[in-house]
């Protein structure tokens, strides 16, 4: 056996990771103020902003509630056994739009419900039989969907969830051949809904569901393929379907239904794509997209789908990003009238929280007008539809 070669096949990895180890930690003094950082105990894997605040998934086994402008943690949620991938939320009141519930997912394979106004574990479901990777809810349907490392996609009834009772599975879809690392989709009336679910593959699957006697079942409507591996963030809405994959790639489909969609040339980067925000699926409404892909941070002009525009390139972290998502930052000016400002929200696994100015991201943008539409004609309604997990 040739052990030389062995040997030095190791030596180089071992030498390429010492060279990135001390590049980060130079980039980590570099970069140490940039996007005022929120410093955590642990990883954040997945986040969501409500609010000023942001809800974070973290690889220590909790989330947390943060104070984006203090920075202080106001709640923390502790029960889990392992690192939590996922997190969404779902109405006390049906229908009232108060997003009381937390519902995370975790390595331990639970999902588990909880009351952020008294911080009570509502309820505790043993959902897969591996990790659950990512968590998606449709409201006016009471329908919760999970996906896991188990290749298995899991409906739940929300409407089950009373104290001390596990929630009702209702509908399982088991097509996939690897794990089910993203979920988006809609409901289309009481009785059905649109479900596209991605795995590690880079298969990507768009499912009708149809409620009968109380079971919800699934028929696949068309399957595509191409993301060459895994997809780690799908992001659904205004008939738009936008990915991101470990291929390097960003790529959309857009059509009202499928298999009656378009799918656009893909946006390559140097790296692993992580993280998607397109604000045309904001209520912003703006023609952008902001990606992560390692430590960087990019927008692009995405007007026409057909040839999208690099803009600019942020040196935000100095570790992988792992998730952005919009801020819509109210505060008080100083004549006293509350403001409304966009800002871009990062984590990453060097284990900050950053905050970017929208206007400071790429060339050309006027927030003035965007701000004062969103101020006095629009209600903050969320038109994103999915869910996706960092692959920790």
């Amino acid at each position: 056996m040739n052990t030389t070669s062995k040997n030095t096949s190791n030596f180089l990895i071992a030498e390429a990771q010492l060279a990135l180890d001390e590049a980060r930690k130079e980039k980590s003094i570099r970069t140490k103020k940039l996007g005022s950082p929120i410093q955590l105990m642990g990883k954040a894997l997945a986040i969501h902003v409500r609010g000023n605040h942001v809800w974070i998934a973290e690889n220590t086994a909790i989330a947390r509630k943060l104070d984006l402008e203090s920075g202080k943690t106001l709640q923390i949620y502790k029960g889990h056994t392992g690192p939590l991938t996922s997190l969404a939320f779902c109405d006390r009141v049906p229908g009232s739009g108060d997003d009381e519930i937390l519902i995370t997912g975790s390595w331990d394979q639970s999902i588990k419900l909880w009351d952020t106004q008294t911080k009570e574990l509502v309820s505790s479901t043993d959902a897969h039989t591996d990790f659950v990777k990512s968590l998606l809810v449709l409201p006016s349907l009471r329908l919760l969907i999970s996906g896991g490392s188990d290749k298995v996609v899991r409906l739940w009834d929300l409407s089950s969830s009373t104290h001390d009772q596990s929630l009702k599975c209702i509908g399982s879809i088991s097509s996939h051949t690897r794990p089910v690392e993203c979920l988006g989709g809609k409901a289309l009336s009481d009785t059905t809904a649109l479900l596209y679910t991605a795995d590690t593959m880079g298969i990507i699957k768009a499912w009708n569901l149809t409620k009968r006697e109380g079971w919800w079942q699934s028929s696949i409507q068309e399957e595509y393929h191409h993301h060459r591996t895994r997809i780690n963030e799908m992001l659904c809405g205004n008939n738009q379907v936008w990915t991101a994959s470990s291929d390097e790639t960003v790529q959309v489909i857009h059509g009202k239904s499928p298999p009656k969609c378009t799918k656009f040339p893909p946006i390559i980067h140097p790296v692993t794509v992580r993280a998607i925000l397109p604000l045309s699926l904001t209520d912003l409404a703006e023609p952008y997209l902001i990606t992560g892909a390692g430590d960087i941070i990019r927008v692009y002009d995405v007007s026409n789908f057909e040839a999208p525009e690099f803009l600019n390139a942020i040196d935000a972290h100095w570790h992988d990003v792992t998730a952005i998502c919009l801020w819509t930052r109210k505060y008080v000016g100083n004549d006293g009238k509350i403001r409304v400002e966009p800002w871009i929200i990062s984590s990453s696994l060097d284990g900050t929280i950053r905050k970017w100015r929208l206007s400071g991201m790429y060339p050309f943008y006027h927030p003035s007008n965007l701000v004062i539409t969103y101020l006095c004609l629009r209600a903050p309604q969320p038109n994103i539809y999915s869910s996706s997990s960092y692959h920790a």
